[in-house]
């Protein structure tokens, strides 16, 4: 999840709980919904509607940047030793 960059754009700071409950309000009102954003404001609580959708617009700059290869990926250690 890219949460934690995305929060660190975002005006506020945005809860574990907040933006567990942004992801599942994305998964109920796609982007055909009307009022999409003011029913995810309400969702997740404590968000106006605005910052909610910047919340999202940030989100989506993240995955493109993952996708066309910006981010690096974590060196994780495989063999088990650290």
């Amino acid at each position: 999840m890219a949460s934690s960059s995305v929060s660190s754009h975002s005006s506020g700071s945005w809860t574990a709980k907040q933006n567990k409950a942004f992801e599942q309000a994305l998964a109920t009102y796609d982007q055909d919904t009307p009022n999409r954003w003011r029913n995810v404001a309400q969702v997740v609580g404590g968000k106006t509607t605005e910052e909610v959708k910047r919340h999202y617009e940030l989100l989506v700059q993240d995955i493109n940047s993952i996708e066309n290869g910006l981010v690096p990926f974590p060196n994780y250690n495989t063999n088990g030793r650290r």
